[in-house]
């Protein structure tokens, strides 16, 4: 085994745990107001007056709140002109003025009261007619607001992916100390590594160094697969014990005032057979054929196919068939983990400077293991840009 894979003890991976100093900059007031001026712009364009924005990463974007939707309605109404307005429940206020970061007009309702009604009363009082409706935002939103309004609800997809795919700067750096962060925790997982120790305890580890390191809430999520297990995307239950000779598959991220990390790693404790060897070193130039294929204005399918066609030509697939790649190539991530854009078939969005994704082209031998290289990406004005540097070998993850 290389130096990077096992040897250390939990005591030396738990002193490289210091809170972090290079800390990313929060987004600033001035960001949030040209956020909210795009976004009317993008309204004009497509015809419509009024944008209610719900409760969860859509609206952290627009206002910095972090509010999670529930059956209580949160959201932001916003009208071609004038200040924002926050319809919220009464007794909300203070913990929503506590978080916000833009001037808003508020309108609330009591625990009784229609708070549908109450959006088309904000629209109405600024004159709106034609509503774009945030399409993470429950189904019962908006048939609470037909029942008040006398005109067709639009999907506000094209506009709220318009503001948020392309990444400012502020933005960019948030997701590079992420990023950091938790290939900093990778490495220290592969470090700590030895026969026997269970997946659980690996997992309990990460989401302890993503904490240390001052993540927003340790892990948002983790998962450690060894050995047969590795061979499902999003691994099975229960907890496995490491052996000599099989693949460990990690994958997990945090967020750093919100913003995502997302790595996973494969790598092999012990020797190699050929089989893995010959997968890994797969997924690997599938990984690299991806970001080759990377530059304005390319459609996201072709990053996606430029990873099928080095595995069909080595004999896997074809399509989703296993042995191959059961998924698509990789998926936009800022706020949310999983967003626009996506390197699917079928996507004919043309990619532009500031899109960020995985570039994740799993490879599946069902019953045996799975390789995943995941790393993320932002598109440059030239082509694009790591933001980790890939995984050198099966032996020695880490570059």
């Amino acid at each position: 085994m290389s130096g990077q894979i096992g040897g250390l003890s939990l005591e030396q991976a738990r002193a490289q745990l210091t809170p972090w100093t290079q800390r990313a900059a929060p987004i600033a007031a001035q960001e949030y107001a040209q956020r909210i001026e795009r976004a009317r712009r993008l309204m004009t364009a497509h015809g419509v007056d009024a944008l209610l924005i719900g409760a969860g990463t859509s609206l952290r974007y627009f206002t910095g709140v972090p509010w999670g939707a529930s059956e209580r309605l949160v959201a932001l109404l916003l009208t071609l002109d004038g200040d924002p307005v926050l319809i919220c429940p009464a007794f909300e206020e203070g913990s929503l003025d506590a978080v916000l970061k833009i001037p808003v007009a508020k309108y609330l309702w009591e625990e009784h009261e229609d708070p549908y009604a109450l959006v088309v009363q904000a629209m109405d009082d600024h004159h709106a007619h034609a509503l774009a409706l945030d399409p993470g935002i429950a189904f019962a939103v908006h048939t609470g607001l037909r029942a008040h309004l006398g005109t067709a609800i639009r999907d506000a997809g094209a506009i709220i992916d318009g503001c948020r795919m392309c990444k400012s700067p502020a933005e960019l750096a948030l997701m590079q100390q992420a990023c950091d962060m938790t290939l900093l925790v990778q490495r220290l997982a592969a470090g700590i590594a030895q026969e026997g120790i269970g997946t659980d305890q690996l997992v309990r580890f990460i989401d302890e160094a993503h904490r240390a390191l001052g993540a927003d809430n340790g892990s948002t999520f983790c998962i450690v697969q060894f050995g047969h297990a590795t061979a499902f995307p999003h691994g099975i239950p229960g907890v496995q014990h490491l052996r000599v000779g099989e693949l460990v598959l990690i994958d997990t991220g945090c967020t750093v005032q919100g913003y995502h990390s997302d790595i996973t790693r494969t790598w092999i404790y012990g020797t190699p057979s050929d089989a893995q060897r010959r997968i890994w070193d797969l997924e690997q130039a599938a990984q690299a054929a991806a970001f080759a294929a990377i530059r304005p204005a390319v459609a996201c399918e072709a990053v996606d196919q430029a990873a099928r066609s080095v595995l069909e030509a080595a004999g896997l697939g074809p399509d989703y068939r296993l042995p191959g790649l059961p998924h698509r190539t990789g998926h936009g991530c800022g706020l949310a983990i999983h967003e626009a854009p996506y390197l699917v078939r079928g996507n004919a969005q043309p990619l532009q400077p500031g899109m960020c994704a995985s570039n994740e082209p799993m490879i599946v031998v069902p019953g045996e293991f799975g390789v995943r290289l995941e790393d993320h990406f932002h598109v440059t004005d030239a082509g694009a840009q790591w933001f980790t540097p890939p995984s050198p070998a099966i032996d020695h993850p880490f570059a």
